[in-house]
């Protein structure tokens, strides 16, 4: 390293001008309280995980920063260094490495945990010599404390020679300061560099510099490294890269580990001089002696599992009476407004519109139950421990540990859960995990379930402790889970890779959950559920009821006077039938029943549900059904609000909503139409059926290739099928 520091030396970045907002990134390692520091800044509330691939994608939001000072704040993934490893990591160089790009930040906030220094400075020393200007976030220095760490921050500023700001993101403590610090519109690098390419490397970073015209050495470095992964290099920017590496025998590996190696020394120097140790640790951390419980390999899984019966059977009893209230609710408006009021926009209003937002809002108690938890075990820091404990569990499916979290993640959505994927670093387990995701039981599914498993399973105790609905409904989640396992393994035997995986990663320490940002979660996921979910349940149930409703031409007035005609005949035939069934009144009900029966066949959706009747006869289900399946593919809560609809039209005000329309419902032998055969079948062809259009979006949005996306729902849509007749045609 002979390089004189003149030679590598960046020119100073110019200021942004007074009247542009700045822009400033944030980056750090997992778990060093980046993202936290990201809420305290910006007031968004971005959910906070301590588990890799919760920031999977770089976010954004807007603090003032003093009056009339106004910033926005770039929440770029966790790394431990500019190396990425995952395809999340390359959202970093793409942001950093591009000085033209239009995102590109005026400077660099590098949150560090005060705690665990030694390792948090090599990413700080990287960015710093890139030639961004940078501010160091000393975060979590209440733990340095009682660890017994003493830092001499005036002269660690002095040593780093940037501004140093001691905080804790957590609380709030210091994040003031730091405003006032990036407020100051920081626009000079670092006096001196920490590492620089020695002599031997001159000669191909100068090359590069001139090719991309660009301001440092060590960004060219970078790029001789990195081709392969900086997303805005053209094919031809690549091909020259490739033959200048050639040209000058550029070993990457090499020159990296040696970069690290010098990096640390430099790291240790600088930490001789600044820190104190006044206490050495006598006993084991309280983290550790949790550790061996929680993640024995025994016990461990039996706590994980007993979470989860927890997690489900709060989802039955402790949602019930929530749900009973609003499902009464909207039962009692919608029987009192066609009460007072007819015409063809009442029904509109009470049939479509009501029975739509009924099967909307009854299910949000037990979405935020659900997320409740999955928030809590996030904040203490156990969903760690479960990505640890299951990877040697994964390894012979073809998974990694790291295929936890999106396979947990896929409790709540598949979407963001595929993105996930994004952290595991072998092609071959993050292909085979985004193909099996979406057979892990989502929240769009929990609207299916509870009505299903609450229409056919006895509200029953089990070992006088436990609810046989929540068993059920933990079953079958159990149940998407091991097809994913075994679709795994399958997969794993079909495609061919070289490489090999492994796991590593860092436990945080466990930490009481902040209630604030577990209601915030709470609070996001059941919003997005009502105005996403919401809006697409409410608009088809509009579009169904209309189309319920109506029918072509005539059909549905000579389906209505065949069916009058026959009841006169009956009851010229058999006079005193009406007194012996209870009256005119009864009769007349039952008249009107068979009357909107024969509406609803000849209707727009009768006709096409009758077209597709033949193909899903053999499953146990009729046409109605097959309305809500094809419906349900935009969304798999739609199906509720689907079969709510379907089953209003011309049903009495007093059936309630989805789940007494659904008992009330007879099949042609005048039995119950949902028996426990017909209701499981169903359940099962939703275990397993691809979930809803955005995950094959995703899916191609992830995979760059339809092969896998439509392998996904040829595959899935094929497994739902078999099992749901093999359901049938055994216990129907």
């Amino acid at each position: 390293m002979s390089t004189t520091l003149a030679a590598s030396a960046p020119p100073l970045p110019v200021a942004p001008a007074a009247d542009r907002p700045l822009r400033i990134a944030l980056i750090g390692n997992p778990n060093s309280g980046k993202t936290s520091l990201f809420n305290q800044l910006t007031g968004l509330n971005q959910k906070v995980g301590n588990f890799p691939g919760v920031t999977v994608d770089r976010k954004s939001g807007w603090a003032q920063l003093a009056p009339g000072r106004r910033a926005e704040i770039v929440d770029l993934p966790g790394t431990y260094s500019l190396y990425p490893k995952s395809l999340d990591e390359q959202v970093i160089t793409d942001l950093l490495y591009d000085r033209a790009a239009p995102n590109y930040p005026d400077f660099v906030v590098v949150t560090v945990d005060a705690s665990n220094l030694r390792r948090s400075l090599l990413l700080f020393t990287q960015v710093v010599d890139l030639g961004l200007p940078a501010i160091l976030a000393l975060n979590m220095t209440d733990v340095a404390a009682r660890h017994g760490v003493t830092i001499d921050v005036a002269a660690l500023q002095r040593e780093l020679g940037v501004p140093i700001v001691p905080m804790n993101a957590r609380s709030g403590s210091g994040v003031a300061a730091l405003k006032i610090v990036m407020a100051e519109r920081l626009a000079t690098c670092p006096a001196g560099l920490f590492w620089w390419p020695d002599e031997t490397l001159l000669p191909l970073v100068r090359h590069l510099r001139y090719y991309f015209n660009l301001h440092n050495d060590y960004l060219a470095l970078h790029y001789a490294q990195q081709y392969r992964h900086v997303g805005f290099l053209t094919a031809d920017d690549r091909a020259h890269v490739v033959e200048l590496v050639a040209q000058h025998g550029f070993d990457a590996t090499a020159r990296q580990a040696q970069e690290t190696i010098a990096r640390y020394q430099r790291i240790n120097e600088i930490l001789l001089e600044t820190v104190t140790v006044t206490r050495t640790e006598t006993r084991e951390p309280v983290s550790n002696r949790i550790d061996k419980v929680l993640t024995h390999r025994v016990g461990g899984y039996l706590i994980f599992l007993a979470i989860l019966f927890l997690l489900f059977q709060a989802v039955f009893t402790w949602a019930q009476y929530p749900m009973d209230l609003i499902d009464r609710g909207i039962g009692a408006l919608s029987g009192a407004i066609q009460a007072r009021f007819s015409g063809p926009l009442v029904r509109l209003l009470t049939e479509g519109v009501l029975a739509g937002l009924g099967g909307v809002l009854i299910f949000i108690p037990q979405i935020a139950l659900l997320f409740g938890f999955l928030a809590v075990l996030e904040e203490t820091g156990y969903m760690a421990r479960v990505t640890f404990l299951m990877d040697k569990l994964m390894r012979p499916f073809g998974l990694s540990g790291k295929s936890v979290v999106p396979l947990i993640s896929g409790l709540a959505c598949a979407v963001p859960a595929i993105m996930g994927a994004r952290t595991i670093e072998s092609w071959k387990d993050r292909m085979i995990t985004i193909f099996v995701t979406p057979l892990m039981s989502c929240s769009a599914r929990i609207p299916v379930y509870t009505v299903l498993v609450a229409l056919v399973v006895p509200d029953a105790p089990v070992l006088a402790v436990f609810n046989l609905r929540g068993v059920v409904l933990m079953g079958l989640y159990l149940l998407g889970l091991g097809a994913a396992l075994g679709s795994a393994w399958v997969l794993k035997k079909l495609l061919k890779a070289r490489e090999r995986s492994y796991f590593i990663m860092e436990f945080p320490v466990y930490k009481w959950p902040r209630w604030k940002n577990v209601a915030l979660t709470i609070y996001q996921k059941v919003r997005a559920f009502v105005w996403s979910a919401g809006q697409v349940i409410v608009a088809i149930s509009v579009v169904l009821w209309a189309l319920a409703t109506y029918g072509p031409g005539n059909q549905q007035a000579e389906a209505e006077k065949k069916v009058r005609l026959e009841e006169a005949a009956s009851r010229s035939r058999s006079p005193e039938a009406g007194l012996v069934s209870g009256g005119d009144a009864e009769l007349l009900q039952r008249t009107e029943r068979r009357v909107a029966a024969a509406r609803l066949e000849t209707s727009y959706a009768g006709i096409f549900g009758r077209s597709i009747e033949p193909v899903i006869r053999p499953l146990g289900f009729d046409w109605k059904i097959g309305i809500a399946l094809l419906t349900s593919f935009a969304a798999r809560e739609v199906f509720v609000g689907t079969m709510s609809t379907i089953y209003s039209v011309g049903q009495e005000a007093d059936l309630g909503t989805v789940q007494a329309k659904l008992r009330a419902e007879r099949g042609p032998d005048g039995q119950p139409f949902f028996t426990p055969a017909r209701a499981m079948s169903l359940l099962v062809f939703y275990v397993f059926a691809m979930q809803c259009m955005s995950t094959l979006a995703v899916t191609y949005r992830e995979t760059k290739s339809w092969r896998w996306p439509l392998g996904q729902l040829v595959y899935m849509t094929g497994l739902a099928y078999a099992a749901a007749l093999l359901v049938w045609q055994v216990f129907g």
